[in-house]
Order: C-alpha cells, then sequence, then structure tokens
C-alpha cells in the first residue's frame, strides 16, 4: 500500500443515550477536520476572543468577569475552582445529595478546607432551609459549593433559592452546571454565582477534552487577595488570563478542540436556551409515556426536584438490568444505569444536546420491543410527540 493511501474506516453508526458523553454536534465534528494551526496563531486568538463572548452569553455571567476553556473535563472546571479559590484553613460549606456532591466535598478538602455539609437523601434536592441553618451557624464560611444538577440520580437542586441565601454573607458561590448550563437557561449573574464549570461533551454536544468555565468579578477579587500561591499550576487563574486575555504563553491548548467547541456552542445559541429546554421536556414527556406501561417510574418523587436533562426511571420488579443494556450495546445503543446504591435500580437517560431528539429514543424503544417482546413502545412515544416540534 502507498504511503499516502489513507483508507477511511468503516464505523457502525452509534446511538449514547447516556448522561455524558453525548453525540457530536455535526458541526463540531466537521470544525475538528480542519488543518491544525498553533496555539498562538492570531486566528486561534480570535476564535478564543469568540468563544469567551459566547460563553457570557451562555452563562449570563457579567461583562466584568472572566471565561475561558480549561484543557480537560468537567472534573478539571471542578478541581480549578477549588485549587484557586480555596486556601488551607478555609471554611467550605458544600451541598452533597449525590456522588458529584461528595466529590466536590473530597476536593475541597485535598485543598485544605474545613468542609461542612449540607446533605439530602438520594433521589431528593438540597433544602434551602438545611442551606440557612448551616449559614447561621456561626463560622466564616468562604464558600458554598452545590452541583446544579446531579446526575447521579437525575436531581435538579434549588440553585436560586441557595444563592439567595449565600448573597450578602461574603461566601462565593461555586456551582456545578455540568448537566445545565448550556441546554437549560443559566443565569449566574442574576442569581449571583461566582464561579460555574461544565464540560464540552454534556449539554453542547462537543468532543469532551475542554471545560468551560465562568468567574464572577468578586471571584477574582478573592483569587488577587490569595496568602498562599495557588497550588495547581495548570490552572491558575493567572497563567489563564496570561494567555486568554494578554495573549502570552502558558501551555498549548488543544487548538482543534477550540474549534470544535466553538461551533457547537454557537449552534447552541442559535436555538436558543428556551427552545432547548423545551426540547428536553418534550423528548423526556415522551419517554415515559411509552415506558411507564412497562412499570418505569421516576425515581426522584417531586416534580419540581426532577433533573430535565437526565432522565433517572427506577426499573420495573424483577427487570433484567445488565441483560437488557447488555442486549442494547449489542445493538450498538448505550444507556446508563445507577452508580453505587442505585446500580440495578434506574436508568439514567441523557437528554443532552444531540441526545435529545426523537430520533435516538425512537429506535431506543424499537430495539426494547424486541428484547422485552413489548409492542406498543414506539406508538405510545409517537404519539406523545404527535404535533410537537423538536
Amino acid at each position: 500500500m502507498p504511503l499516502d493511501a489513507h483508507p477511511e474506516p468503516a464505523f457502525p453508526e452509534h446511538i449514547l443515550l447516556t448522561p455524558g458523553p453525548t453525540p457530536i454536534h455535526p458541526k463540531a465534528m466537521h470544525a475538528m477536520t480542519r488543518p491544525m494551526l498553533g496555539h498562538m496563531d492570531p486566528e486561534v486568538f480570535a476564535l478564543n476572543r469568540e468563544i469567551q463572548a459566547d460563553l457570557r452569553v451562555m452563562y449570563g455571567a457579567e461583562p466584568e468577569g472572566f471565561t475561558a476553556l480549561l484543557a480537560g473535563t468537567g472534573s478539571l472546571g471542578m478541581e480549578a475552582g477549588f485549587a484557586n479559590l480555596v486556601e488551607t484553613g478555609d471554611e467550605v460549606l458544600v451541598c452533597a445529595n449525590g456522588s458529584f456532591g461528595r466529590r466536590m466535598a473530597e476536593m475541597a478538602a485535598r485543598y485544605g478546607a474545613r468542609v461542612r455539609l449540607v446533605t439530602a437523601p438520594l433521589g431528593e434536592a438540597i433544602r434551602p432551609e438545611d442551606v440557612a441553618a448551616q449559614l447561621a451557624h456561626g463560622g466564616d464560611i468562604r464558600m458554598v459549593a452545590v452541583v446544579h444538577g446531579e446526575t447521579s440520580t437525575g436531581v435538579l437542586n434549588p440553585v436560586p433559592e441557595i444563592a439567595e441565601l449565600v448573597r450578602g454573607t461574603g461566601a462565593l458561590l461555586t456551582v456545578d452546571a455540568v448537566t445545565t448550563a448550556g441546554m437549560e437557561p443559566f443565569h449566574m449573574q442574576e442569581w449571583g454565582v461566582d464561579y460555574a464549570y461544565t464540560g464540552a461533551q454534556k449539554c453542547l454536544s462537543a468532543p469532551p477534552g475542554v471545560a468551560p468555565i465562568a468567574i464572577s468579578e468578586r471571584a477574582l477579587a478573592r483569587y488577587a487577595a490569595r496568602r498562599t500561591p495557588t497550588p495547581l499550576w495548570y490552572c491558575d487563574f493567572e497563567g489563564l488570563r496570561d494567555y486568554w486575555t494578554r495573549q502570552t504563553y502558558h501551555h498549548t491548548v488543544p487548538v482543534n478542540l477550540h474549534f470544535a467547541f466553538h461551533a457547537a456552542l454557537r449552534a447552541a445559541l442559535d436555538e436558543g436556551m428556551d427552545a432547548r429546554k423545551r426540547r428536553v421536556q418534550e423528548v423526556g414527556n415522551a419517554i415515559q409515556a411509552a415506558l411507564s406501561p412497562l412499570g418505569f417510574s421516576p425515581y426522584v418523587r417531586r416534580p419540581e426536584d426532577r433533573l430535565p436533562t437526565v432522565l433517572a426511571l427506577r426499573l420495573p420488579e424483577g427487570f433484567d438490568d445488565a441483560g437488557v443494556r447488555q442486549a442494547l450495546r449489542a445493538r450498538e445503543i448505550s444507556v446508563t444505569g445507577g452508580l453505587g446504591p442505585t446500580a440495578g435500580v434506574i436508568w439514567r437517560l441523557g437528554l443532552m444536546g444531540e441526545a435529545a431528539r426523537p430520533g435516538p429514543y425512537r429506535a431506543l424503544m424499537t430495539a426494547l420491543e424486541d428484547i422485552l417482546g413489548e409492542k406498543g413502545l414506539v406508538g405510545r412515544f409517537d404519539e406523545a410527540l404527535e404535533g410537537v416540534l423538536v
């Protein structure tokens, strides 16, 4: 074979219905194929300025703050917040009602914080009155941290209400927006959020590998007043601003992922957050209409606590979770079960980005009809969507 011959591999089309990553947006896929540019190229700096402006729109961030992409996934976004905004001995109040709230607590502790917890049972949202009680308990709480959409259980935590309690206390508010920002309206400045982050591969359907962050002016002032250097060099806020604002070298960024992310983010903003939220609700309602006669039911009891972008459904009694998911995987369809205590108890169906469309879930219903020997799933799904624009 000639050295310059590169036959295109043939891959089966895989249907990804997980809580992340999500199917890559076609515009993002195309953007990744462009020729490589250097990370200090003027065209890349121009691209980065557009990304920063679009991120301010997506997050509803203040113009005086700072937005950027970290070269890592959403977990790096989480870690960067604690590394830059917490110092040894700081008191941090973490709202933990699932795996990612607990991860926040662990990271804060690793950076020397004295962690206080506000908890709730699995499948229930954090109660604002519990946050208020902790804030009133005394001490000098320097940060409150909360996961907006707890991916592990499909719970939506009441960030606006929690933010109202934090306002005026002197504490910063950090919000994990991994399964909300980009698919649901997010109002960072209006709510009073100081640091927010997500992952490119979630609501925006870009490839994994960059974490969009937004930092308030108040958080930047807290950072500037640090007594000690940031222990995480790679994501030090000053180093990031050297590259993103002053256009001086800090580290090599994944250029083609920036182009792909920009294409996906622009597509999301063009569609509009209200339209995307409506699309999530309509497809989610159709899934539940199709599956509820089989015994699937919402895991989260209170409707107002349910995270629209990760549909957590309790499995029917006697349902062969592992066997059915394995049979689906053989048909190139991936769905995700529970984590830890909810393993074998729930499915977590992703309704973010390009996954929140009828086509992929119609394919799921067709496959389940065959695997389970049930009929009517596709019909109920389509009937629930009849007359709905998604």
